[in-house]
C-alpha cells in the first residue's frame, strides 16, 4: 500500500506536466484522500490510487472519440469529481481542457465553442447538457457530448449525448486494444506544451482564449506552494467556478502541485455549512465572497440581544486597534493582548467558526481591489488573509502578501522569479515564468499585450514603494481624473461603499466631471432584515429600493465613505455628491457583469445613461425603462421613476505639521 510522505513532503521538481504530477501521487501517495465530494449529506471521498485509475479509462474513452494532442475539451459545472477528472484525462494526451462558465447561457458559450473547434464537451448536468443540444448546429465542431448527473436524463436518446460511465466503458474497451496507449501519451507531454485555456471575460470586447503551458501553471503554483510551506496535509475548499483561473489554480493546480485534499461541496447553496464541515487550512476568497461572510455577520448582530451587540462591538473595536498586529508578531501592551484573548474566547474564536475559518493557515483574496476596511477586518479576528496580485496571464501569482509583512494598501512584492516595471504612464509590466504563451488564434492581440522585450502590460496601473511592494491603483483605463485634475479611482471608492453589507453593488462615475456621482445594488438580504426589524414592508426588491427609509440608510453609508475620503489628500475630492438606487440587480445575464461579477462600467454607463445625465443635470427623479433578461431565456421590461439623493460632503483634512 502507497505511504504518505511526512507533513513536510513537497512532490520532486522532475514531475513538470500535469499528468506526470498524478502518476507521482498515485505512486508515493495512492491511499491518501485526493478528492471529496459532499453528495446527499455524506462525504464521498476518492483516492490519489482512484483519481489516476479512472483518468486513465477517461483518456482512453476521450482517444477512443476523436481527442489527440492539441485538441479542445471544453468543461462546463461546478466543481466536481468527474469533471477534474476530465481535465486530467485531457491533459494527459496532451490535450488542452476549456474550462467554461456554468451559469453562462447557451448563447454565450458558442463564440468559445467555435473559437477552440470543440468536438467533445464535458458537462455536469442535464441543464448543462441542454445548452449542448441548443447550440449544436451553430459549432459544426461538436460531436459529443459527455454529461455526469444522469437526473433527469433518462428520456434522452440523441446521439450526441453519452454518460460518463458509457465513456468509461469506451475506454475499457479502447484500453484492451491499445495496451501501452496511456503511459505513451503521457510521456509525449511535454513541459512547455500548452495545459489549459481559459477565456478573458471580455468586458471590452471578445473573450480571448489565454493558452498557458503546463509548466508556466506548475512553475508558479509551486513557488507559492514553496513560499508558504503547503504540504500533502492542506484541505481545500473548492467552490469559485472552475472555468475562473483564480479557482482553477488553487483547488486543481495546486492540488496537483502539493498532493493535498480538495473537497467539492454538495451545492452552491451548501457552501457555509460545507465549509464548517471541512475547516478548510488554505482558503481563497474574492473580494465579494468576504463581503457576502461579512453581510451575514452583521445580519446576526442585528438580531442579537441587546448585551451580545455592546459586546460584539466593543471587542471589535479592540481588534481593529490591535488584532491585525498581534497576528503579524508585533508587540502589543500586556493589557491590550490579555483582552484580545479574553475577546477571542467570547467573539473572535467562535466567529471564525462560524465562518468556517477555525483552522485557516493561510487564506488569500484576489480577483479584484478589496476595500481596506474589509480586509481589515478579517485579519483583526485572527484570519491569516493575505492579497495577492496576477492575472490569467500570468498564471495568476504576481505579487503576494509574505507573513509578517501584510498591509492593507499593498498586494505585496514579486514572486520568485517574477521582474516588474512601472511604465511611464504609469502601467505594470510584468516578466513572469508564468506568462501566457499566446492569445489563441490571436497574434495581434497576444503582440500587443506582450511586447518584444518579453513584458506583459497588465492594464494596471501602480507603483512599487520604498518597500518593493506593489501598490494597485486600479485598471489603468478606469483611473481617470475630475475635471480639476484630481485623481479619480472609481474602483476605490466602490469598494469602500461595498464595505457596508447593505451596499451589494456600487458603480462610481466622474472621470472629467466637476463631482462623484454613483449607482448603487441594495443587498437584499441584508437591507430586507433591516426593514422587517423596523416593521417596514416590503413587496420585494424593486419597492425595497425605493423607499424614503431605505434611501436615508444608505445615504448614512455614503457620507461616512465621504468622511473617510475626506482625510485622504490625493482622494479627498473624490466624494459622492449624488447617488440613486437601482430598481434591479446588475447580473451577468444583462451584460451589466462579467461572469467573474467585475462590473462593465462602460456598458453601464452607456445603458443607464439617462439615469447619469439625470444624476450629473441636478434631477430629484428620473423614469427609466430597461430590457432584462430572466433565467428561462425570456425578456421582459421594467420601468420606474428613481429618485436622487445628495450626500453631504466633508472638507479635506490636511495633514498637520509635525
Amino acid at each position: 500500500m502507497a505511504q504518505s510522505l511526512p507533513a513536510s513532503a513537497t512532490v520532486p521538481a522532475a514531475a513538470q506536466t500535469f499528468p506526470a504530477l498524478l502518476l507521482e501521487h498515485a505512486s508515493v501517495r495512492g491511499s491518501r484522500p485526493a478528492i471529496r465530494e459532499k453528495d446527499l449529506g455524506i462525504w464521498q471521498t476518492l483516492t490519489w490510487s482512484e483519481v489516476a485509475a479512472s483518468v486513465r479509462l477517461t483518456a482512453h474513452g476521450l482517444a477512443a472519440l476523436g481527442i489527440g494532442p492539441g485538441m479542445h475539451v471544453a468543461v462546463i459545472g461546478e466543481n466536481r469529481p468527474r469533471l477534474y477528472i476530465a481535465m486530467m484525462a485531457t491533459q494527459a494526451l496532451g490535450a488542452i481542457p476549456v474550462p467554461l462558465y456554468q451559469d453562462a447561457v447557451a448563447q454565450e458559450m458558442v463564440y468559445v465553442l467555435q473559437d477552440a473547434e470543440v468536438s467533445v464537451v464535458v458537462v455536469e448536468d442535464q441543464e448543462q447538457a441542454d445548452k449542448m443540444l441548443e447550440v449544436r448546429e451553430q459549432c459544426p465542431a461538436l460531436a459529443h457530448v459527455v454529461y455526469d448527473d444522469p437526473r433527469g436524463m433518462r428520456h434522452y436518446s440523441d446521439p450526441l449525448l453519452r454518460s460518463f460511465e458509457q465513456l468509461e466503458d469506451t475506454g475499457r474497451a479502447h484500453a484492451a486494444s491499445h495496451p501501452g496507449f496511456f503511459e505513451q501519451a503521457v510521456a509525449a507531454v511535454r513541459p512547455h506544451d500548452a495545459g489549459a485555456m481559459f477565456y478573458t471575460s471580455g468586458t471590452t470586447g471578445k473573450p480571448k482564449g489565454v493558452v498557458l503551458t503546463h509548466h508556466a501553471l506548475i512553475d508558479r503554483a509551486r513557488a507559492v506552494a514553496e513560499m508558504e510551506n503547503l504540504t500533502d496535509q492542506e484541505d481545500v475548499l473548492a467552490y469559485l467556478p472552475p472555468a475562473w483561473i483564480g479557482q482553477n489554480m488553487f483547488s486543481y493546480t495546486q492540488l496537483l502541485v502539493s498532493g493535498f485534499t480538495v473537497n467539492h461541496p454538495e451545492s452552491p447553496e451548501t457552501v457555509s455549512i460545507d465549509m464548517r464541515d471541512i475547516g478548510p487550512t488554505y482558503y481563497f476568497a474574492p473580494p465579494r465572497v468576504l463581503e457576502g461572510l461579512l453581510t451575514h455577520v452583521m445580519i446576526r448582530m442585528e438580531d442579537a440581544g441587546y448585551i451580545k451587540r455592546k459586546l460584539f462591538h466593543a471587542c471589535m473595536n479592540l481588534a481593529r486597534r490591535v488584532g491585525t498586529r498581534i497576528l503579524d508578531g508585533q508587540p502589543v501592551g500586556l493589557w491590550d493582548r490579555l483582552r484580545y484573548r479574553l475577546g477571542d474566547a467570547l467573539i473572535y474564536g467562535p466567529l471564525r467558526n462560524a465562518l468556517g475559518m477555525s483552522r485557516v493557515r493561510v487564506a488569500y483574496t484576489a480577483g479584484e481591489a478589496i476595500g481596506p476596511d474589509l480586509f481589515v477586518f478579517y485579519r483583526s479576528i485572527g484570519i491569516n488573509l493575505k492579497q495577492l496580485y496576477g492575472s490569467t496571464e500570468t498564471s495568476v501569482f504576481v505579487c503576494v502578501q509574505p507573513d509578517g509583512h501584510v498591509r492593507d494598501d499593498t498586494v505585496g512584492p514579486p514572486v520568485e522569479g517574477v521582474d516588474i516595471r512601472v511604465a511611464d504612464n504609469g502601467e505594470i509590466l510584468v516578466k513572469s515564468p508564468g506568462l501566457f504563451k499566446e492569445y489563441y488564434r490571436n497574434p495581434e492581440a497576444t503582440a500587443e499585450a506582450r511586447d518584444d522585450d518579453g513584458w506583459f502590460h497588465t492594464g494596471d496601473a501602480g507603483y512599487l514603494d520604498s518597500d518593493g511592494q506593489l501598490k494597485i491603483i486600479d485598471r489603468a483605463k478606469d483611473v481617470g481624473k475630475l475635471a480639476d485634475g484630481s485623481l479619480f479611482a472609481p474602483k476605490y471608492i466602490e469598494n469602500k461603499l461595498k464595505f457596508f453589507p447593505y451596499i451589494k453593488e456600487a458603480v462610481a462615475f466622474g472621470n472629467g466631471r466637476d463631482d462623484v456621482c454613483a449607482f448603487i445594488n441594495i443587498d437584499l438580504e441584508a437591507v430586507g432584515n433591516w426593514a422587517e426589524r423596523r416593521g417596514l414592508p416590503y413587496a420585494g426588491y424593486t419597492d425595497l429600493a425605493g423607499k424614503d427609509e431605505v434611501y436615508a440608510l444608505l445615504q448614512d453609508c455614503v457620507e461616512k465613505v465621504n468622511a473617510d475620503l475626506a482625510g485622504d489628500a490625493r482622494l479627498a475630492a473624490s466624494q459622492v455628491g449624488r447617488f440613486l438606487i437601482l430598481r434591479k440587480e446588475l447580473d451577468p445575464d444583462d451584460d451589466e457583469l462579467t461572469r467573474t461579477r467585475k462590473v462593465r462600467r462602460a456598458f453601464i454607463g452607456q445603458k443607464y445613461g439617462v439615469l447619469v445625465d439625470a444624476l450629473y443635470g441636478g434631477k430629484d427623479t428620473q423614469f427609466i425603462e430597461t430590457e432584462v433578461k430572466f433565467e428561462d431565456g425570456r425578456v421582459g421590461r421594467i420601468s420606474a421613476d428613481l429618485k436622487i439623493r445628495a450626500a453631504r460632503t466633508f472638507p479635506a483634512i490636511t495633514a498637520k505639521a509635525a
